[in-house]
């Protein structure tokens, strides 16, 4: 990677590196030596993950935190601090899915999920913001993915807390415009090949599956190294993400619609599955990789013009098909 400096001196807080993108951040950011301290609730995973990234050279704390407690990230923050005096970059990763019909998923499994995704963010921010502007620089990534723009059928708790994310983020920086030094820096990644989707709490009791292309989460990390380096308010990861953001912002009726169709048919051929809670709560002991293997993960630019075409025709259907029903 061109024209990255030198992290050995940066302290990296980097929550959710258990598996995905977070493990591979974790990673990608021991090949710069940065000093980066690991957060997540499955400690081993952690421990074995530190292991690595030591045989690359980076010195590495380990720190079980559940991120939807708000007094636990206060103490992830302190532990950081006091391990090498300051932090640098804090990147709020840590999130969990739910599928189902909303009424047929326990609210308690909605609250969990807006808990972590949303309020864990909003903890992780918290925690380290005092920290920034004590220190007068710093840098926030919050990895939100296109789901802060692109409605989610049945996922319906998943999605609130994305677009509460987005909302958030943007008030933040309006908030922190006075602090030229502290950015917030926001993640908009496509579909990843992460563990994430198997760890799901499943309430449709269909096997799940993300939505092709899947983008490798390797691709998160470098983009999280690359704002590290040069903060930018938002990065869009894929190509996918980007063409999402914008079918919504122009045919947001006509891109709901067929998100939804796209799911129902997806659910009638699905095979069965029993239903699970899965890591919402407690963490899992399976999945605990950087990749989920469902595919090849798509190359930087490679198929753009496949994902447009699809894209475009799959609108041109579903307007056609909705059209007919009028």
């Amino acid at each position: 990677m061109k024209n990255i400096p030198d992290f050995t001196a940066q302290t990296i807080v980097i929550t959710g590196a258990s598996s995905g993108a977070g493990r591979a951040a974790a990673l990608e950011f021991a090949r710069y030596g940065a000093r980066i301290v690991l957060a997540a609730r499955n400690e081993a995973a952690l421990e074995s993950l530190a292991v690595e990234c030591r045989e690359m050279g980076a010195e590495i704390l380990v720190v079980p935190t559940d991120t939807s407690n708000s007094k636990a990230m206060i103490s992830l923050a302190n532990a950081a601090d006091d391990w090498q005096g300051k932090i640098d970059v804090w990147i709020n990763n840590a999130g969990v899915l739910a599928a189902g019909d909303f009424d047929a998923t326990p609210m308690a499994v909605h609250e969990q999920v807006i808990k972590t995704n949303l309020l864990g963010y909003m903890n992780g921010a918290h925690a380290v913001l005092p920290f920034f502007k004590q220190q007068k620089h710093g840098i926030l990534i919050n990895n939100i993915s296109i789901g802060g723009f692109l409605p989610v059928p049945y996922g319906a708790g998943y999605t609130a807390s994305k677009f509460g994310l987005r909302g958030w983020s943007e008030a933040l920086k309006a908030e922190l415009s006075e602090w030229p030094e502290i950015y917030v820096c926001d993640l908009f990644p496509a579909f990843l090949d992460t563990p994430g989707i198997q760890h799901a709490a499943n309430h449709k009791g269909k096997v799940l599956k993300p939505a092709p292309p899947v983008y490798d989460p390797v691709r998160v990390a470098q983009a999280m190294v690359k704002v590290a380096a040069n903060p930018g308010s938002n990065t869009y990861v894929g190509s996918v993400s980007l063409l999402l953001k914008l079918s919504h912002a122009l045919f947001p009726e006509l891109t709901t619609k067929i998100t939804g169709s796209v799911m129902r048919k997806y659910f009638q051929s699905a095979d069965p599955i029993a239903l699970s809670d899965g890591n919402v709560f407690t963490t899992v002991d399976y999945g605990m990789s950087t990749h989920g293997g469902f595919g090849l993960p798509g190359e930087p630019k490679a198929h753009r013009k496949y994902i447009a075409g699809v894209l475009l025709s799959g609108f041109a259907l579903g307007y056609y098909l909705i059209s007919k029903k009028k």
